[in-house]
């Protein structure tokens, strides 16, 4: 039977990072890891997120096929869960048929998640990921607590960029930009952009 350790991080704790090896395999049972990539250029994209019951891409293929990480992972969140180190995590990966199955069913999910972002950065115009990135990330409040530089990682853009058109956004009346964070003003037009009827 697989070892398991206890597993816990702090909100803005860097989990990896590009070229460390891998640990082991977390299942997550609460809070939300971000994976982001870094380009040579320095620009971020959020690839996905983990949340529990979910895998991480990144430390699946590290696992098995024995390699550094080339992303970086961030806790977004407090977290809690197990760590499954590698060695115990292959023997559980080859023997456990339900554990199996249910990371390769996680896995298939990231895979789809991301054909939307190639085609969401590579098809989709610049003010639909806007207003999908604003909807993702807004509270019950609508409220969204992100800068600018926060939303260019999102959509894979500059932060100079992302502030023109947040201020084309606000002279239409569809958010208001606050001193600490963005609040929606209208949900409808967002959703109209997002889906790209707009």
């Amino acid at each position: 039977m697989a070892r398991q350790n206890g597993f816990t991080a702090k909100k803005g704790q860097i989990l990896f990072q590009p070229g460390q090896a891998c640990p082991g395999f977390v299942i997550l049972t609460e809070g939300m890891i971000r994976v982001t990539l870094t380009g040579a250029s320095g620009r971020q994209v959020v690839l996905y997120r983990v949340r529990p019951g979910e895998v991480c891409l990144q430390t699946f293929s590290c696992l098995i096929n024995d390699e550094p990480y080339g992303a970086e992972g961030v806790a977004e969140t407090d977290l809690a869960g197990e760590l499954v180190p590698a060695g115990a995590f292959r023997e559980k990966f080859a023997g456990d048929a339900g554990f199996r199955e249910q990371v390769l069913v996680s896995i298939s999910t990231r895979f789809t998640e991301y054909q939307q972002l190639i085609e969401d950065v590579a098809l989709t115009h610049f003010d639909s990921r806007l207003a999908k990135a604003l909807l993702r990330l807004a509270s019950n409040d609508g409220v969204v607590a992100a800068t600018h530089n926060d939303l260019a990682t999102e959509t894979a853009s500059g932060r100079a960029y992302v502030s023109r058109r947040l201020a084309a956004f606000a002279e239409e009346g569809w958010v208001l930009q606050r001193e600490k964070g963005i609040a929606i003003l209208s949900r409808t037009a967002l959703e109209q952009i997002a889906a790209g009827l707009r």
